[in-house]
């Protein structure tokens, strides 16, 4: 069994398991104080640890997944891009004024391949999410992602987003300087970029701010991440008037990878590490790497019509459903 740092933060379906840890650790220590061989007792202790661990992880609910994608510990995109990429320069402003700091991006080099990564950027603790907003970002960070995106498209380097936003800035500010019309515009012409386009949605994907980067030739979801038009609270409180209700809206809303798996709305799952990201971080980040660099290989013996065409009619299916009458 692995040793895990202590969590500062604790879910309540994770405590059985670190108690458990908790009791191995100390009946390990009593035994080396007083030389006594307990290594048949530790040996099932173990092996209970692990059937615990894979009981809880492989029966989650949809609440329980959406609060392993808010988890305060869960890898960021600067966490993924520092871990994944053999070089990484950070550009920032979107050339009319604004550097938003809740979305990141700039140039890389994944598995020796020149591309150009950004993302949503969520902070540490109170005072680092102030300042980068909580990942909501604003129509300068969108403005922003776009710059990037055009600069990648010049130079033929692909583009990997990564997704973790509760959504967009929704502040009168925001809207004084064109929140939709980013968004919007980032959809328009990211259909229309040649290179390829590869979409993760890392933690909490919500609404048009996920949308503003998310519109790709692949999209991704890890096992433990989430993607929805609303939150579950928002949801509850706008059909039931009670947000208490956020649990029956999160079954609703069908907001696991699973789910959208299922119904065609991404591509892959990437697996996540047995006690989810925030538990190996340099493990997730290998994993995700993997299926990023087979996808890049697959997209880049595609022409650039054919990524184009494999783009649009992916999202023009979404949705699409067949009526059978009687």
């Amino acid at each position: 069994m692995t040793k895990h740092k202590q969590r500062v933060f604790l879910l309540d379906f994770e405590k059985p398991l670190v108690e458990l840890e908790a009791r191995i650790k100390q009946i390990r220590e009593l035994a080396q104080e007083n030389n006594v061989d307990v290594s048949e007792q530790i040996t099932q202790l173990e092996a209970r640890y692990e059937e615990l661990r894979h009981e809880i992880f492989t029966n989650l609910t949809p609440s329980q997944r959406l609060q392993l994608a808010r988890h305060p510990r869960r890898p960021s995109t600067l966490d993924y891009i520092q871990a994944m990429s053999d070089e990484w320069i950070e550009l920032h402003g979107d050339r009319c004024g604004y550097d938003d700091p809740a979305l990141v991006g700039g140039v890389a080099r994944l598995g020796g391949h020149p591309v150009v990564m950004m993302g949503h950027q969520k902070g540490r603790d109170t005072k680092d999410n102030v300042a980068r907003n909580f990942g909501m970002a604003s129509p300068g960070g969108y403005r922003k992602a776009l710059r990037l995106m055009e600069h990648a498209n010049q130079f033929r380097m692909p583009i990997l987003t990564f997704i973790d936003t509760p959504g967009a800035w929704a502040g009168v500010e925001a809207e004084e300087l064109g929140q939709g019309e980013a968004i919007a515009y980032n959809l328009r012409q990211m259909f229309d970029f040649d290179v390829p386009i590869i979409c993760t949605v890392i933690g909490e994907g919500g609404s048009g701010g996920a949308l503003g980067i998310g519109v790709g030739d692949r999209v991704l979801m890890l096992e433990n991440s989430v993607y929805t038009v609303a939150t579950p609270e928002a949801c509850a409180a706008i059909l039931w008037k009670d947000a208490k209700k956020s649990e029956q809206a999160a079954f609703a809303l069908k907001i696991t990878a699973h789910d959208l798996k299922e119904l065609g709305i991404i591509d892959e799952i990437v697996p996540e590490p047995p006690c989810s990201a925030h538990g190996d971080p340099l493990k997730a980040a290998n994993l995700l790497k993997n299926q990023l660099l087979q996808n890049l290989e697959n997209l880049t013996h595609k022409t650039p019509k054919q990524r184009k065409d494999l783009r649009y009619n992916k999202f023009r299916q979404m949705g699409v459903f067949q009526e059978i009458t009687n």
